[in-house]
């Protein structure tokens, strides 16, 4: 039995939660994040919050959902054969049985009593936590949900795997941040409660600019961040025993992947794909604080060249200081379409000069955001004539119809690999490797 959440007449389709189970799955039990259990949040007169959404499912069962979901998706909206994308999605083991305690970032929404909350599954609202289960055990020995974080619209918190350190960022409410006078008083409270935390812990108060556009208040850029205690990055350790170990600044609230075994995982898995040799050209695009590009370039010597290209200044400047010391490694700070375009209508430029060198681009990694690439950029990359293309993609809708659009311009996906790294929910993360079709 279901309860309609979203459900208005000119929907393509509606929302529900199941609220009774008449005939349980063999698959099926219970979902141990209270809030974020259907079956226990109607009775007591709320809604689920978001995050688990399969926590009510076994473990090895998820994963054979996702291989389905990830075969239908491919098939329906990348234009694919069923053969060719029959895949088995890969679990990491140290989430054997639960899936619990991987998270390392983790974004709160602020009640307007100051409690740090969860949006509910579908619908408005937010419910107050005391505890995430999905999280790292260092998220929930902080006891955050004992401060008060009235006049905060979000609060996001970094907690790496090394346990060493955890960032704390918070995002103001509008009206706050355009007032310089009640962002010093709020950001005073804030600095007063977070000071009672271990040493270990680093808040930051994220603040974005303010203009007008007609009547109305549109946000853009950053303006200067507001530190409240320790410093505005948290640094990430991520040891392979096949590509070696690199340590890595992020600042804030600069993107990085999510579960503890994520970057390892990850970085593996891009450097299978690229099989990049000694003097290769590489065209690291969204390459956000470096993580790919690092590895890369040790792969491709100092005679070959990783171009690491980052629209948001930040990410961009963490890269820098990530590829600090690599010769053959180059930071582009600018937009993906920017940069690709520059290296099509001047490809004899240097590389800090916004062109190629002369150079062919080999292979380029792209990890867009999950919207996607889109068609412009990969018309732009096809225009490159590298010899392959190995995307990584969180968002699986994003990567089918990228698929498709590649497969139009005259590439086939040639491998891919898929990987829970967000169990309990319906997220999965892909690696695929795309080659010229054959004429």
């Amino acid at each position: 039995m279901a309860e309609l959440t979203a459900a208005g007449s000119s929907d393509q389709f509606w929302r529900a939660d199941t609220v009774k189970v008449i005939r349980p799955s063999e698959f099926r039990r219970l979902n141990q994040w209270k809030l974020a259990d259907s079956l226990r949040s109607y009775p007591a007169g709320r809604q689920p919050v978001v995050g688990a959404e399969f926590g009510h499912i076994v473990l090895e069962y998820q994963r054979r959902l996702k291989a389905q979901v990830f075969r239908d998706t491919m098939v329906r909206l990348g234009r694919q054969t069923m053969e060719d994308v029959e895949v088995l999605v890969h679990g990491m083991t140290a989430d054997e049985p639960a899936g619990l305690h991987w998270r390392t970032r983790t974004t709160f929404a602020v009640s307007a009593g100051g409690r740090l909350s969860m949006p509910v599954h579908s619908g408005a609202g937010t419910i107050p936590v005391s505890n995430i289960p999905l999280a790292v055990h260092e998220l929930n020995e902080l006891h955050l949900w004992e401060i008060d974080f009235s006049g905060a619209s979000t609060v996001l918190v970094a907690t790496p795997t090394h346990g060493r350190e955890a960032l704390v960022t918070i995002t103001p409410l509008p009206q706050i941040a355009d007032s310089p006078e009640t962002l010093k008083s709020y950001s005073t409270v804030w600095r007063r409660q977070l000071s009672r935390l271990p040493k270990k812990v680093s808040a930051v108060v994220a603040v974005s600019k303010a203009r007008k556009i007609g009547t109305q208040t549109a946000r853009r850029g950053r303006a200067e961040d507001v530190l409240l205690c320790g410093r505005a990055w948290v640094q990430e350790e991520v040891s392979s025993e096949r590509f070696g170990a690199q340590t890595f600044r992020v600042t804030g609230d600069g993107y990085w992947p999510v579960h503890r075994d994520a970057p390892v995982t990850l970085v593996e898995a891009v450097m299978d794909a690229a099989g990049v040799q000694a003097g290769h050209v590489v065209a690291d695009l969204y390459a956000g604080a470096g993580l790919y590009s690092r590895f890369l370039a040790e792969a491709a010597g100092r005679n070959g060249a990783v171009l690491s290209v980052e629209a948001d200044a930040r990410a961009s400047g963490d890269a820098r200081q990530n590829l600090q010391g690599v010769r053959q490694a180059v930071t582009l700070t600018g937009t993906v379409e920017e940069v690709l375009s520059g290296w099509l209508h001047a490809p004899d430029a240097g590389f800090s000069h916004g062109g190629l060198a002369g150079r062919r681009v080999d292979t380029v990694v792209m990890h867009p955001p999950r919207p996607g690439a889109g068609r412009a950029v990969l018309s732009r990359v096809h225009e490159l004539q590298p010899g392959k293309i190995v995307y990584v993609a969180g968002d699986l809708a994003a990567f089918a119809q990228d698929t498709r659009c590649l497969n139009e311009l005259g590439w086939r996906l040639e491998a891919v690999q898929v990987y829970d790294l967000a169990p309990d929910t319906h997220h999965m993360t892909t690696v695929g490797v795309f080659a010229r079709s054959r004429a």
